[in-house]
């Protein structure tokens, strides 16, 4: 069983969320990457964490998919604000963050004020350097838009900067998985394996021969095995 809600997070603007109604106390919030959407392989992974015995709830960050806002007002802030609004929502006890690509460094940046008891990361940016591609054309022409419609501007950065890898590595207690494809291009694996050396919590990472960022169905189809048995054992 589904349902949608439409959850208020500011200035009258709404967060559009699924939840996959599960009989149990865990649950698994899932985040989307840059300018993508709650829908695709998140609802079989929500389904499939419900046949695993969690709650599972995927959203639209604002701009996105059904929730209110234009792409270009949301940053980093916005995302993680959104996030936990998400979360208050369901008020769950224990709780897994997954986040895919962007959506990774949302999670890590909302564990300042979220004490998950597990995070799964999937073709993450963590490294504050890793936008740089998008700053130097936003630096040299104002904006940038990406897959299409996906406009940011100045104001992005400006946000942007106001969090540090470094400062939030800090905050990670918990279990710590990263999935990572090893020809991912959009996303280095090697820029995983540079942060992994500032992670002092429980890490795990896998990098995945022969995947690129999106991954083939096989290969996801094991990553979901995977992180299924591993936060089943903390959350």
């Amino acid at each position: 069983m589904k349902s949608i809600k439409f959850l208020e997070v500011e200035n009258g603007e709404d967060v559009a969320a699924v939840h996959h109604d599960c009989d149990s106390d865990r649950w698994i919030f899932f985040c989307h990457g840059y300018g993508s959407g709650k829908d695709g392989s998140y609802v079989q992974r929500c389904e499939r964490a419900v046949e695993n015995g969690f709650n599972a709830v995927r959203f639209d960050f604002r701009g996105n998919g059904e929730s209110d806002g234009d792409f270009i007002d949301q940053t980093l802030s916005s995302r993680i604000q959104d996030l936990k609004r998400v979360i208050s929502e369901f008020d769950p006890e224990r709780f897994c963050l997954f986040g895919m690509s962007f959506g990774g460094k949302v999670v890590l940046h909302s564990l300042e004020d979220l004490s998950p008891q597990s995070v799964v990361l999937k073709s993450p940016v963590l490294l504050d350097n890793e936008m740089k591609e998008f700053r130097e054309i936003v630096e040299k022409e104002g904006s940038y838009t990406h897959f299409g419609d996906k406009t940011i501007d100045r104001s992005f950065f400006e946000d942007y900067d106001r969090y540090s890898f470094d400062q939030t590595v800090k905050n990670i207690e918990a279990p710590l998985t990263i999935f990572h494809g090893l020809e991912d291009e959009t996303v280095s694996p090697e820029s995983t394996l540079e942060a992994a050396k500032k992670i002092e919590t429980d890490l795990r990472i896998e990098i995945i021969e022969g995947e690129s960022h999106s991954m083939s169905d096989k290969a996801e189809h094991k990553l979901q095995e995977k992180m299924l048995d591993q936060i089943s054992r903390n959350v």
